[in-house]
C-alpha cells in the first residue's frame, strides 16, 4: 500500500510545479547524472576519478552547451567520457523535455497539454499549437545538418587522424551545431586548422545555423521567400547578419597588427579569422587562436558580443538578437517622438518591450553581481573575470585561460550562472519565485516622475 502511494505522491508533487520549475529541474537532473558518469574511472584516460566539483562543472558546461572547461576534454577523457559529454551536449541542446517528448512520440504515447507547455517554454515558442509536429521536423533537420557537417569535416580530419578523424568530425559537428564549443583535439592542436578555409567555414556555419533558432531554420526551409517570413524570422536574420558583419570588421581592425593573433596572417586569412571569431564570440566559444593574447579593447568588444548572444529558441545564450532589436527600435522611436515601436512595418506590443527591457537589465545585473563576487574570491585581472562571467552567462565558453585555476567557490558560482544563462534569466526567476495563482486586478492612480 505504501509502495503504491510513493509514485502517486511524486506525481502529485510534479503536478504542483510550474512549467518553469520543471524545466529547471530537468536540467539539474541531467547535470547530476552527467556528473556521476564523468566521475567514473572509465571516463578518464588514466583510470582516475574526476573530483565532484570538476565533474559537476564539466557536466553543467556540456548540458548548458557552454564550453568552459576545467580539464582538457581531448587529453583527460576517454572515448567513454567523450561520448558522455557529446550526449549531454546533444540532449542539452534539444532540451530535456524535447527529448522526452521525442521518445513519447516514438512509443506512440499521447502528449499531454502540460508537457506541450513545458516544451513550448523550452523552445521559446509563442504558441503551443503544432509543438509535436515542430519537434519532429526539428529533430530531422538537426540530424541532417549535423550529418552533413560531419561529412564535410571528415574531409579535413581524416587525412590527419585516419578513422579517428571521422569520429572527431561528427563529434565536432554536433558540438558546433549545438553551440557548445567543446573540442577533443587536445591542448592547442585545434589551432593547426586556423588557416583551413573548409574547417573554419563549416564550423562557423554550423554555429550560425544552430544559433538562429530551430523555428527560424524550419521556417526558412519551408517558405524560402522573404515576404512570407514571420516578423520573428526577419528580425533574427537581419540582426544576425548585422552583428556578424560588424563583429568581423571591428575584430579585423583591432587585431590587424597583433602578431599573437592574426597579425602575421595574410589578408584573406585575417578576414577568415576575424569572421570566425565574430561568429563564435556570440554563441559557441570555439577558438582557433589564443584568446588571452587579444588586445584589451578586443576582449571588451567580445564581451559585448557574448552578452548580446544569438537568437531565441536556439541552443545559444545571451540576451538574444530579438531582445536587442526591440530595445534598439524602442530607443529609436523615443528619439523620433513616435507613439509606436515598429519593426518591418509591424507594431511591437507593449508587453514584449517590457520583457525585452527586463531581460536586458536582469542579465546585466547577473553579470555585474557575478563579476563582483569573483573579484572577491579570485586573484585575476578585472577584464578577465568580467570576460569569464559574461561567457558563462551567455553560455559561450570562450575563456582567457583562467577557468581551470578558479577556486571551488568560483567554480560553483559559474555553474549557477551557466544554468541561469541556459534556461534564461526570466525563466529561472519565475521558477524560484512564489507566485500567487490568483490575479487580483487593482487599479492605482498614476503619477508622473522626472526621468533622465
Amino acid at each position: 500500500m505504501q509502495q503504491a502511494e510513493i509514485p502517486k505522491s511524486i506525481n502529485n508533487w510534479l503536478l504542483m510545479l510550474s512549467p518553469y520549475q520543471v524545466l529547471v529541474f530537468s536540467f539539474l537532473g541531467l547535470i547530476l547524472v552527467g556528473a556521476f558518469l564523468l566521475m567514473l574511472p572509465i571516463a578518464s584516460n588514466d583510470g582516475s576519478s574526476l573530483s565532484f566539483i570538476d565533474a559537476l562543472f564539466t557536466a553543467t558546461s556540456a548540458v548548458c552547451v557552454t564550453g568552459l572547461i576545467v580539464v582538457d576534454t581531448g587529453q583527460y577523457f576517454s572515448i567513454f567520457g567523450q561520448l558522455v559529454i557529446i550526449m549531454l551536449i546533444q540532449i542539452g541542446g534539444f532540451g530535456v523535455m524535447t527529448i522526452t517528448t521525442i521518445f513519447a512520440v516514438i512509443m506512440g504515447k499521447k502528449i499531454q497539454l502540460r508537457s506541450r507547455l513545458i516544451v513550448q517554454e523550452s523552445l521559446n515558442r509563442v504558441t503551443v499549437g503544432g509543438i509535436v509536429k515542430l519537434i519532429k521536423l526539428l529533430v530531422k533537420t538537426t540530424l541532417c545538418i549535423e550529418f552533413i557537417g560531419g561529412v564535410l569535416l571528415a574531409f579535413v580530419l581524416y587525412p590527419d587522424y585516419g578513422v579517428k578523424g571521422i569520429y572527431m568530425a561528427f563529434w565536432h559537428s554536433i558540438s558546433a551545431f549545438c553551440n557548445a564549443g567543446f573540442d577533443i583535439f587536445g591542448g592547442t592542436n585545434i589551432f593547426h586548422y586556423n588557416n583551413n578555409p573548409l574547417f573554419c567555414l563549416v564550423i562557423a556555419f554550423l554555429i550560425i545555423l544552430g544559433g538562429i533558432g530551430y523555428g527560424v531554420t524550419v521556417e526558412v526551409k519551408a517558405k524560402h521567400k522573404w515576404q512570407d517570413f514571420s516578423l520573428h524570422t526577419k528580425i533574427v536574420l537581419v540582426t544576425t547578419l548585422i552583428l556578424l558583419t560588424v563583429g568581423t570588421v571591428v575584430i579585423f581592425c583591432l587585431e590587424y597588427n597583433n602578431p599573437n593573433t592574426i597579425g602575421d596572417w595574410d589578408l584573406g586569412h585575417k578576414l577568415l579569422g576575424a569572421f570566425f571569431l565574430s561568429t563564435t564570440s556570440r554563441t559557441a566559444g570555439y577558438t582557433l587562436l589564443d584568446t588571452g593574447a587579444l588586445h584589451g579593447v578586443t576582449l571588451f568588444f567580445i564581451i559585448i558580443l557574448m552578452f548580446l548572444g544569438a537568437s531565441p529558441g536556439s541552443t545559444a545564450g545571451g540576451i538574444k538578437t530579438t531582445t536587442i532589436a526591440i530595445i534598439f527600435a524602442t530607443v529609436t522611436s523615443l528619439i523620433r517622438d513616435k507613439d509606436e515601436v515598429v519593426l518591418f512595418k509591424r507594431r511591437i506590443e507593449h508587453d514584449l518591450i517590457v520583457k525585452a527591457l527586463a531581460i536586458f537589465y536582469i542579465a546585466a545585473a547577473l553579470v555585474v553581481l557575478g563579476t563582483m563576487c569573483l573579484c572577491v574570491t579570485e586573484d585575476f585581472p578585472f577584464i578577465r573575470i568580467l570576460f569569464e562571467v559574461t561567457s558563462a552567462m551567455a553560455t559561450v565558453g570562450l575563456s582567457t585561460g583562467i577557468t581551470a585555476d578558479l577556486t571551488v567557490y568560483g567554480k560553483y558560482l559559474l555553474i549557477l550562472i551557466m544554468l541561469i544563462g541556459r534556461v534564461g534569466v526570466l525563466t529561472f526567476l519565475m521558477a524560484i519565485s512564489m507566485r500567487n495563482r490568483r490575479k487580483v486586478k487593482i487599479g492605482y492612480p498614476s503619477e508622473r516622475i522626472g526621468v533622465g
